[in-house]
This record gives C-alpha cells, structure tokens and sequence, in this order.
C-alpha cells in the first residue's frame, strides 16, 4: 500500500485527504518512483478549487517531484531501478510512489539534491523560460518581477542578476523585501505601503520596464501594464489574488503598443529535446551557486491542507515542498 493525498470533490483544503492506495505499477514507457519530496506550487490551489478542471475525479494534486526509481515499466532504457529523477507530472506528486512517463523525467546530476529538485523543477524551470525564452533577458534589460520573496520569484531574481539585468520586484512586507534584496533584486517595493507603478516610473527615471512578469493577476493589473515602456512585454504566468477581468485588447494600444502572453511551462517543454534544454539550465545555475533554491516550508503529506492554507494566505516564502519518509 501507499499514502497519497486524494481530491474527491473540489473545494478549500479542507477537501485534501490522505488516504492509503494500492502501490502504481509502471506501464509501458513508465518508471515507478519511490519518492523522497514532492513540491507545492499554486496550480495546485487552482485544480483544487476547480479554477482548471482534472481530467478525472478523484484525483491527486502535485506537479513536480523527486525520488528513486524502483521499478521500470516495459520498453524504458533512459533509466534504470537506483537512479535520482526529477520530474513535472500532470497532477499526482503528493504522494509516496509515482509513475512518471519516462519521457518527462530527468536524471539528478551530482550537487542538485532530491529535496532541491522537488522545490525547483517546475518554479525553476518556469523561471528559465520566462528568462530566456519568453524575453531574452540580457545585460541592461529592466525586469519587474512580482511576487518576488516567492518560490519563483526567489529563483528568478538570482537568475536574471547573473544575466546582468536590472531586477525590480514587489513583495508585501518589510522582510519579504529584505528577502527578495538578498536575492538578486536591486530595488524591491512593498506593494502593501507603496504604489508600484509611481515606484518603478521613479526607480527608472520615467523609462519603466522592458518586462513585467506577472504571476499574481487581479491585484497587478492593470498597474503591470503601467510599468511597461513602449513595445515592452506583459508575461502573466498566475493569478494568486484571482482570476483577471476580461481584456480588451485594445488597451495594448492606449498603454503603448504593448506585447502580452499568457505561458506555461507545459507550453515550454513540449518535446524530451525542449526539456533537457531548460533542465539543464536549470541544474547549472544551481550547480554554479549562481542560484540557490531556498526551501522555507517542509510539511509532511498529512499536513497538506495546512500547507495550502498557509500558500494561499500570501504567508510563504521561497519553495514549499512535502517530504516523504
């Protein structure tokens, strides 16, 4: 048997339940894992509360993951029973045995430990393609990151300093921003005492941003298009303070020829080539001590409505992951 935490009805986190199950086995083109953290990000919140629908009911929450093979299905020759993967899955890393495709798992490299892939191979490599695929962001390129003491925006901010940008970010308290400036960013606001858009048009002398990205939605805009100079690119990649207003397009126009896009890792990774790239990428960085991926919350799997709570209350910083005895 194995423990895995089951949504049987959409609603608050009281609906997360921990419940035994028989072991997974690998199908063809599959690996079982045994795994040691799982990660918790807010898609998550949005498949609970019923924001994106599941393909099936019940179902298990999670995205990324890491831990030991211990079982191959049949035609796998990428990994064998032993090996440290890392892994995105649709939905189903809360819990203690996964089956991941093959296809869309990658071998941990020396110096990138389990607990730190389960916090960062999705946050992280949703940083990397926001970074260098979304906008190439290079030396001189102004960034305005939101949510910046969290699990992305903690990756991000390290990230885009090392490929010489200047990084701004808005975060909601004083240590939040003292976090944030620890981590790459050289101005961060608090939104909760400050306007951010009169801040950055003074932080930047009235130039504002090449880029805004923008995970939080309800609460950033339109202010996120305020902060763009002309032709500068909206990225909205989440809506932690809820669902956005419908858009008409033509205020791309009135704010200055804007460029929007709405991207997913999923979007990002569509084929085994596209996900080595940015995973290793990803693994670099770290490796370099470039970037550290700070874990500021570890709950067991029981405790994953707590966790869910303290996410969507704006209460965490860094990564949060589950750690799985």
């Amino acid at each position: 048997m194995s423990k895995a935490v089951v949504v049987r009805e959409i609603g608050g986190p009281e609906v997360l339940q921990l419940e035994d199950r028989e072991t997974p086995r690998p199908g063809p083109g599959q690996v079982l894992v045994r795994q040691d953290a799982a990660g918790l990000n807010f898609i998550d919140v949005y498949f609970r509360t019923g924001l994106y629908k599941s393909d099936t009911m019940p179902f298990v929450l999670g995205k990324e993951g890491a831990g030991t093979v211990i079982e191959v299905g049949e035609g796998v020759t990428r990994f064998a029973k032993g090996d440290q993967v890392g892994y995105t899955a649709g939905n189903g890393t809360y819990a203690e045995h996964v089956t991941v495709d093959a296809e869309k798992a990658v071998k941990l490299p020396d110096g990138v430990d389990a607990q730190t892939a389960a916090a960062s191979m999705l946050k992280g490599m949703t940083a990397e393609y926001l970074l260098r695929r979304t906008f190439q962001v290079q030396k001189g390129t102004v960034v305005l990151f939101h949510a910046a003491a969290g699990g992305v925006g903690l990756i991000a901010g390290q990230w885009a300093k090392r490929l010489g940008a200047t990084v701004i970010g808005t975060a909601g308290s004083k240590e939040k921003c003292e976090l944030a400036l620890a981590h790459g960013y050289d101005h961060v606001i608090n939104y909760r005492e400050e306007n951010f858009v009169e801040r950055v048009r003074e932080i930047t002398d009235g130039r504002k941003c090449d880029v805004v990205y923008d995970s939080v939605g309800k609460d950033t805009f339109p202010g996120s298009l305020d902060c763009l100079r002309p032709r500068g690119l909206w990225a909205s990649f989440g809506q932690s303070s809820g669902k956005l207003p419908e858009i008409d397009l033509a205020i791309l126009n009135q704010k200055g020829s804007l460029f929007a896009t709405r991207p997913s890792l999923f979007g990002y990774t569509l084929d085994r080539a596209e996900l080595e790239e940015s995973s290793e990428a990803l693994f670099e960085v770290i490796r370099s001590g470039d970037v550290k991926v700070r874990i500021d919350q570890r709950y067991p799997l029981e405790k994953a409505a707590e966790a869910h709570r303290h996410l969507e209350s704006r209460a965490t910083t860094g990564a949060t992951i589950f750690t799985i005895d």
